[in-house]
C-alpha cells in the first residue's frame, strides 16, 4: 500500500526527473573529460613529432641528404626515441633511411598528417611527412602508446560509475520518497482520526526537529487554536443562550399575567416599556457580537491612517464627565498633547471608552480614574487607571472572553462583551494589551507599535 503511493507520488516523479538530467550530466561530463584527455595526449604527440621534423629538417638544409640520413639513424638508435618512427624515401618512395621498412600508403602526398593504425594488439602512429626541397619524401611519427587503452579505462569507468549513480540515485529517491509518503500518510491518519472523533487528537512528533517536525508541530497548534475557538463559540452559544433566557421568561411570564388582567392603560404602557428595555438589551448583546465578528473578520487595518490619541482620550473624557461627576470621581486627563499612532479612529474611541466606563463603573465611589497619553520610543501608549478593587491576577486574562463577568459585576448592568470589543480592537491595531495592579486599583494599558515610516518616493 505504501509501496505503491511512493510510487504514484509526486516526489518520487520529481526524482526520477532529477535523476534523469543528473545523469545526463555525469555522462556529458565523463564524455568531455575523455574527449580532453585524448586530445592532450595527441596535442603532446604531435608537438614532439613537429620538433623532430624541424630539426631533421634543418640537418638537411645545412648538410644535405648525408647530414639527413646521420640524424634519422641517430635518433633511431637513440633509447629516448624508441617510439618514433622515421623514414627518409626518395622521389619515388623507395627508402633510403629510418626505422620503417616502406613508405605508408596514406602518406603518399606533398605533406600532411595522420594517425593509422598498425595491429589490434599495437597503438596507431601519428605521422607527419613533408617533402623536401631536394624531391626526397620525410615521415617522423609517434607511436600513441598507452591512448587505447586509457581511452578504454575512462570508458569503462563511465559505464560503471553510470550504473552506480543511477543505481544509488533510484535507491536514494525512492527511500526518501518512502519517508516523506510516510510522514504525509501519518498526517492524513490522523486527520481523518480527528474527522471522526474530534479534536483532542493530535500528529505524533519524531523528534527529529525536521521540516515534517516543525510541520506536524504547527498543524497541531492550529489545531489547539481551532480547538479553543470551538469551546469559545461553544461557551459563547451558551452564555447567549443563558443571557436571552431570562429577558425572554421574563417578557413570556409578564405577558401571560397581562394576559389574564383585565386592561388598564397606565399598567399596559408600564409592561410595554419593560419589555421595550428587555428587546433593547437583547438587540445591544446582539449589536456587540456582531460588531465584534466584523473587527475580527474584515480587513479594516487596509483604511488606517494616522490618528492623534491624544485627542481621542480628551474626547473620551469629556464624554464621561459628566457620569464621573455623578460618582464623585475625578476623572483626570494626564501625558503629552499629541500622541500619533495608526488605526481607525472610531473603533479606538469606543474600546478606550469601554474601559473608562468600566473604570468608572467598578472604581471607588470619590476615587480617581486617569487617563494618560504618551510617546514611547516603540510607539504610542495609553492608560487607564484606576484606584478601586482591582481585578485578582488569576482572572485577568479571562476578562477578555466573551459574556464573562466577574463576580463583582453580576448584579451590574451590562452583558460581558464590551472587553471582547477592546481586545478584538487591540488585535486588530497590533496593539498589546497589559493589566497591572495600581495599589489599589488596575492599570489597563495599550502599547500601540510605532509609525512605519513612508516608502521612498521611486527614483527614475
Amino acid at each position: 500500500m505504501l509501496l505503491a503511493k511512493t510510487l504514484r507520488s509526486s516526489t518520487y516523479k520529481l526524482a526520477l526527473v532529477a535523476i534523469g538530467v543528473f545523469g545526463v550530466l555525469v555522462v556529458a561530463l565523463f564524455a568531455y573529460v575523455r574527449w580532453s584527455t585524448a586530445g592532450y595526449v595527441r596535442e603532446i604527440t604531435d608537438r614532439a613529432i613537429a620538433m623532430d621534423l624541424t630539426a631533421l629538417e634543418q640537418a638537411q638544409a645545412e648538410g644535405g641528404r648525408p647530414a639527413l640520413i646521420a640524424g634519422i639513424e641517430r635518433q633511431s638508435a637513440d633509447p629516448r626515441f624508441h617510439d618514433a618512427v622515421y623514414l627518409l624515401a626518395d622521389p619515388s618512395y623507395e627508402r633510403l633511411s629510418g626505422n620503417l621498412d616502406r613508405w605508408l600508403a596514406p602518406a603518399r602526398s606533398a605533406s600532411g598528417s595522420v594517425e593509422i593504425p598498425t595491429s589490434p594488439a599495437a597503438p596507431p602512429l601519428r605521422l607527419e611527412f613533408t617533402t623536401l626541397a631536394s624531391g626526397d619524401h620525410l615521415l617522423v611519427g609517434r607511436k600513441v602508446a598507452g591512448l587505447d587503452a586509457f581511452v578504454s579505462e575512462i570508458d569503462r569507468a563511465l559505464g560503471l560509475a553510470i550504473i552506480l549513480i543511477f543505481a544509488l540515485a533510484v535507491v536514494a529517491s525512492v527511500s526518501v520518497t518512502w519517508r516523506t509518503v510516510g510522514r504525509i500518510e501519518a498526517i492524513n491518519a490522523t486527520s481523518r482520526i480527528i474527522m471522526q472523533s474530534g479534536l483532542d487528537k493530535r500528529i505524533p512528533l519524531r523528534g527529529s526537529h525536521d521540516e515534517w517536525d516543525e510541520l506536524a508541530a504547527s498543524l497541531n497548534s492550529m489545531l489547539e487554536r481551532i480547538q479553543l475557538l470551538m469551546a469559545e463559540v461553544k461557551q459563547a452559544t451558551d452564555n447567549v443562550a443563558h443571557d436571552l433566557r431570562t429577558p425572554l421568561a421574563r417578557m413570556r411570564g409578564r405577558l401571560e399575567k397581562a394576559r389574564g388582567e383585565k386592561r388598564d392603560r397606565e399598567r399596559d404602557q408600564i409592561l410595554i416599556d419593560r419589555m421595550l428595555a428587555d428587546l433593547e438589551d437583547v438587540l445591544r448583546m446582539f449589536a456587540s457580537l456582531v460588531r465584534i465578528s466584523q473587527i475580527e473578520s474584515s480587513d479594516l487595518a487596509k483604511s488606517f491612517r494616522q490618528v492623534d490619541l491624544s485627542q481621542i482620550a480628551d474626547d473620551v473624557v469629556d464624554l464621561f464627565d459628566a457620569a464621573a461627576e455623578e460618582k464623585n470621581i475625578h476623572l483626570l486627563r494626564k501625558g503629552e498633547k499629541s500622541v500619533t499612532v495608526r488605526g481607525d479612529r472610531d473603533l479606538l474611541f469606543d474600546a478606550l471608552a469601554n474601559v473608562v466606563d468600566n473604570a468608572l463603573k467598578y472604581g471607588r465611589e470619590g476615587g480617581v480614574v486617569t487617563v494618560e497619553a504618551r510617546q514611547t520610543t516603540n510607539g504610542g501608549m495609553i492608560c487607564i487607571s484606576d484606584d478601586g478593587p482591582g481585578v485578582v491576577e488569576s482572572e485577568r486574562q479571562r476578562i477578555f472572553k466573551r459574556f464573562y463577568r466577574l463576580e463583582m459585576a453580576r448584579g451590574s448592568h451590562g452583558n460581558g462583551l464590551g472587553l471582547s470589543l477592546v481586545s478584538a480592537v487591540a488585535r486588530l491595531h497590533g496593539a498589546v494589551i497589559s493589566l497591572s495592579d495600581n495599589s489599589p486599583g488596575l492599570r489597563f494599558q495599550f502599547a500601540f507599535p510605532p509609525l512605519r515610516p513612508p516608502p521612498h518616493p521611486r527614483q527614475w
